[in-house]
Formats: structure tokens, sequence, C-alpha cells
């Protein structure tokens, strides 16, 4: 079992605590930095600290969630963002992710939802929480102009399950198909769409590119 290292940026006392508890539960996750600052955590990061993921809120004192994403991308490129935040709105969702998320969460969502997507992120996927994947959903428009005319109407549905927020097994599940055939229509997809990760694409879809 590989172990993911995990900070978080929170500055709810409370929610920290309730954190602090449910990834102490998780045996491959240690949490290794919790911060109310994102100054605290450039200080720790200069130090020599890189966790593998980073649990980040938005409304935070000093530098806010999305202000350090650059900060922390340039310099640490290897660091999975995951923004933990409460705000749903399609513009912090765009600006997050145009600024280097790899993940977006409500502070809505189901807590048992936290260890599943830090193991996903870690893994190379882009997690997001339901309302999330409604919200980019929305802003779904293809036309027959768009690369979306490029897709088979298997590879559309595939599609249509990475902006409703599912993984590789739950599009299998949807479709009744094999986790590998999921993966490889999701391969196709990525180059007809011209992007290499779901993070790409969603961020395409905000923006109505496709």
């Amino acid at each position: 079992m590989d172990l993911i290292t995990l900070a978080v940026v929170e500055d709810d006392a409370v929610l920290v605590k309730v954190l602090r508890a449910y990834f102490a539960q998780q045996p491959d996750i240690r949490l290794v930095f919790v911060a109310a600052r994102v100054e605290d955590l450039l200080e720790e990061l200069d130090e020599g600290l890189l966790p593998r993921v980073l649990l980040l809120d938005i409304g935070l004192p000093g530098l806010s969630g999305t202000e350090a994403l650059p900060l922390l991308k340039d310099k640490y490129p290897a660091l999975e963002v995951i923004m933990f935040t409460a705000y749903d709105d399609i513009e912090h969702i765009y600006q997050a992710l145009c600024c280097g998320a790899t993940g977006y969460l409500t502070k809505g969502s189901p807590l048992d939802q936290l260890g599943p997507a830090v193991r996903e992120v870690a893994r190379g996927g882009a997690p997001m929480s339901r309302a999330v994947s409604r919200k980019v959903l929305g802003h779904f428009r293809p036309t027959p102009t768009t690369h979306t005319a490029l897709l088979t109407p298997r590879e559309q549905q595939v599609l249509q399950g990475i902006v409703d927020g599912l993984s590789d097994k739950e599009i299998s599940t949807r479709l009744d198909l094999s986790t590998l055939t999921v993966r490889t229509h999701v391969k196709h997809v990525y180059r007809k769409m011209q992007v290499n990760s779901r993070t790409q694409l969603l961020s395409q879809h905000l923006r109505g590119v496709i």
C-alpha cells in the first residue's frame, strides 16, 4: 500500500479537528501538516516539506486559495491540489481549474468522499463533488462545429460520464463496460478533444470551448 502524504490549509478550527480525526482513520493517508494560512504552508514547503496532495480552502486570511495556486504550482509542480471550499459558483470553479487545481470539492460533500478523492488525485484523477460536476454539466453545450462532433456515440457517453464527475470505474458501471474498455475510450476522447487530462477537459467545458 503506497502511503499518500497530505497537507491541509483550512482556517476553520472545528473543521480542522474533524479532518484530523477522519484522516487518522485512513491507513494509507498521512496528514503531515495543517495550517490556517497559505503563508504558513509556504514556509514549511521552503524548509523541505512536500506532501503529495494538498487540500486547500479558498477563503483564507492573507492569500486566498486561488491566489496561492499559481505560486504553488509554479514552484512545486508535482504537488496535487484539491480545492476544498464552500464556494460552488462557476466563477470560482473555473478560476481554480485554470490556476492549476486538480480537483474541486465543496464542504457540503459527505466526509467519506475525502479519502477516495485524495487517493484518486494521487492516481492521476481529477475528483469533483457532485454539485461541482452539475455546474460543469450546465456549461456543457456541444455544437456540431466543436470537437465533440468527432466523437462516436459511445465516446460521447464516456465524455458525459467525465463531465458528471464519475471515475473510470463508475463510468464502466453506468455503461456496462469493462474498466479497461472505458480507459481506452477516455484516451480516444482526450486525443480528439486535444487535451491530456480530465482537468483540461473540464476547463474547456467551462469556457465553452468544447
